[in-house]
């Protein structure tokens, strides 16, 4: 699991000098989109005192911001531009993230815009139907147990964002991993999983406007790919991991 690291910055700038202020950090802001160390940044202005800054930026550790970009070309002209503002901090410092984390309600989850449960019931259940009927996958889906399209239901619903019950009745990532252990799945194997999926969307009725459809398709393309590296000989099956959770345009907060 990857662990940025967050630094706060707190600034308290006189109202007279806000305009300069925001005109340095627009091109101080130039260094930091140009860091490798840098993950995001933005800076923030207090609705209740318009003296009050916070700049938050990640960084992916505070070795490198610390040893990296402080020692770089990059910081000399970041400093360059937000020096006389030096003495208007009241607090710089790096932060870890808890495990208090996660996402409001005020964006739909994917499992939510498809149409919860029934709706990856229908798609699965439309899937495997033509899964078992194509040359190319029918093999390697050969035998499957009467209850695999359900757990697939499951599977893909936690993933969208919806209620955990793969995980409390099946198990974590790497139980999904072991399912695809040894199977030696190919890469035009892989390709048509990808597109009879997209069909069976079709089919099913999930929604097909282009944000939902580019998240659904990013996931299949890759969790597929995981499942062609993990089916290989060599693979070594991944440390105990959740459920992935996919949302718009986003990826899982973890790297297999």
């Amino acid at each position: 699991m990857t662990v940025s690291t967050v630094e706060y910055i707190r600034y308290r700038i006189p109202e007279d000098q806000s305009a300069e202020f925001l005109a340095a950090y627009t091109k101080a802001a130039t260094q930091l989109a140009a860091a490798p160390q840098c993950v995001d940044y933005e800076l923030s202005r207090c609705e209740e005192d318009f003296e009050h800054y916070v700049l938050r930026i990640t960084w992916t550790s505070t070795e490198d911001h610390l040893e990296g970009f402080r020692k770089s070309e990059l910081f000399e002209d970041f400093l360059a531009e937000i020096r006389p503002y030096v003495g208007n901090i009241e607090e710089m410092r790096h932060y870890k993230p808890t495990v208090v984390r996660g996402a409001g309600a005020s964006v739909p989850t994917l499992y939510a815009w498809a149409g919860g449960a029934e709706a990856f019931t229908r798609l699965t259940e439309v899937f495997y139907d033509k899964v078992l009927r194509d040359d190319l996958l029918a093999p390697v889906f050969k035998g499957l147990p009467p209850e695999h399209a359900e757990h697939v239901a499951l599977w893909l619903g936690e993933v969208f964002g919806g209620p955990s019950t793969y995980s409390d009745t099946q198990g974590g990532h790497g139980h999904m991993v072991a399912k695809h252990m040894g199977r030696g799945i190919t890469e035009p194997q892989r390709r048509r999983w990808v597109n009879l999926l997209q069909d069976a969307a079709d089919e099913a009725g999930l929604p097909t406007d282009a944000e939902f459809r580019s998240a659904f398709v990013a996931y299949a393309e890759w969790g597929t790919r995981l499942a062609v590296y993990f089916s290989s000989p060599n693979a070594v099956p991944p440390a105990d991991q959740p459920v992935p959770r996919w949302g718009w345009g986003s990826a899982p907060p973890y790297r297999a």
